[in-house]
């Protein structure tokens, strides 16, 4: 297995740090709101990933964590008059909830940033004695002089860091790029005591703390968006090798960003979709495909046009599925063959190369239209071996087709129903040319009739 790592820009051979288990942190959401469809993308890449190591062998310890101190969050508590952890709290619910409907899987460890309090002190006292950190009026800042791999991940000098950096000017700072560790107290505001007074931990020791307390000195993973990379993960990086003397990250791993009209997705843009608006309309499955069917690097477009067209896929799929389970009266028992091995070889190489998942639905597509030839041909043996691989291997390992699909609910059958009653009642009377208009204008939403002795049945096309 491959995989393109942003430390060195190249494709590197997979080898964790202990051989069958596999160490990962992604970086979670900061709690003050619903999260949107920007932050769903590395939710389904990651746990697919996750999913896949777990299918070639691999134990995977994953982490997750909650930003529960953060100046957004303050703001919204006081805003609404309650403390920081009721808005934290309230809002992790709803990611859960989120979690769920989209059909993620929970990390083993969700861990929050209030918990690790008393460690992250602990960490940053050994920072100001290793000569990384320096206190000012009660605040602690990282010196990135004292660090001369600053902007390795970034691959960026520090000088075009300073140029373009999005940090806070502050004249108690020895360099425009420290950051800080701890920040003292102000009103109205959570605050814990500490060496240095009344204060609260800065954004990102609490990434290093909380990983490195859960998963050891050295991950094997650390993934997220490509937003993140600097300055949070290049001052991740920074602090935790300053702290530990060791390598931080063997593959650092990041998705690219979903655009809407040209921009990043984002709450402060204005421009986001909630993710539980996004469930609701278009269907967890058509989200997870829509995804999946863009490399994990490059940037999606979002769009409704471009979704509507991947929810026909999925209807596709799912009728296939409904369509073989409904003949099947007993779970049909497959034995590995020469074909099934080199299907799993074709499905594993993608996912090797760089987790391709591009090329994994591209199989699973075209093993769906070989189910659907294979039932039309009445040979049993082989639908029965292309339904194992889809339904019990591939499809799982992606995360796809495990819920029951939004958009394939009974009110739009009921309403199809009608629809089709309608046409043959005009067929009846001889208005063939109002009968084929309502064939035709179904076909061009991705409704297809199929016209029998028996009646006149229907189904979902459309292309990934």
């Amino acid at each position: 297995m491959y995989i393109r790592n942003t430390l060195s820009g190249i494709l590197e051979e997979f080898s964790p740090k202990d051989p069958g288990v596999v160490r990962m942190y992604v970086c979670g959401p900061t709690v003050y709101g619903l999260i949107h469809v920007g932050n769903a993308r590395p939710m389904v890449v990651f746990d697919a990933l996750r999913r896949y190591l777990e299918y070639r062998g691999y134990r995977v310890i994953m982490v997750q964590n909650f930003t529960d101190i953060d100046d957004k969050i303050i703001i919204r508590a006081n805003e609404l008059g309650v403390s920081f952890e009721d808005v934290a709290e309230s809002f992790i619910s709803e990611y859960w909830r989120d979690a769920i409907a989209l059909g993620v899987r929970a990390p083993n460890f969700a861990p929050k940033t209030s918990d690790f309090i008393q460690e992250i002190i602990s960490s940053i006292e050994d920072l100001i004695k290793k000569g990384h950190a320096y206190v000012v009026e009660g605040d602690v800042y990282f010196d990135v002089k004292s660090f001369p791999k600053y902007g390795e991940l970034s691959h960026r000098s520090l000088d075009d860091m300073i140029a373009g950096a999005r940090v806070e000017v502050n004249e108690k700072k020895r360099n425009p790029l420290d950051f800080a560790l701890w920040k003292s107290a102000k009103p109205n505001e959570p605050a814990w005591q500490s060496p240095w007074g009344l204060g609260r931990p800065g954004w990102h020791i609490e990434c290093t703390i909380m990983s490195t307390k859960l998963l050891g000195s050295t991950l094997d993973i650390h993934a997220g968006g490509e937003d993140l990379i600097f300055p949070h993960h290049e001052n991740e990086k920074a602090q935790s090798e300053a702290l530990t003397g060791q390598p931080f990250v063997k593959y650092w791993m990041h998705n690219g960003m979903i655009r809407f009209s040209g921009d990043k997705m984002s709450k402060s843009i204005g421009n986001i979709f909630l993710l539980r608006e996004a469930i609701k309309t278009f269907g967890a499955d058509a989200l997870k495909l829509f995804f999946l069917s863009k490399h994990y690097r490059s940037p999606i477009d979002f769009s409704k046009e471009a979704i509507t067209s991947t929810m026909k896929a999925v209807r596709r799929a799912i009728e296939t599925f409904n369509r073989f389970e409904s003949k099947v009266t007993q779970p049909s028992l497959v034995k590995s063959d020469a074909w099934i091995e080199e299907k799993r070889s074709v499905f594993c190489d993608a996912l090797d190369d760089d987790f391709n998942t591009p090329k994994v639905i591209a199989l699973i597509f075209d093993l769906i239209n070989e189910l659907n030839k294979a039932m039309d041909e009445g040979n049993d043996e082989i639908a029965s071996k292309i339904y194992h691989l889809l339904r019990r291997e591939f499809c799982p390992v992606l995360g796809l087709f495990e819920l029951p699909p939004q958009s394939m609910n009974s009110s739009i059958d009921e309403i199809l129903r009608i629809v089709i009653d309608v046409r043959s009642d005009l067929r009846s009377r001889k208005l063939y040319d109002l009968a084929d208009k309502i064939r035709f204008k179904l076909k061009e939403i991705g409704i297809e009739l199929k016209d029998k002795p028996d009646g006149t049945d229907y189904s979902f096309t459309g292309e990934v």
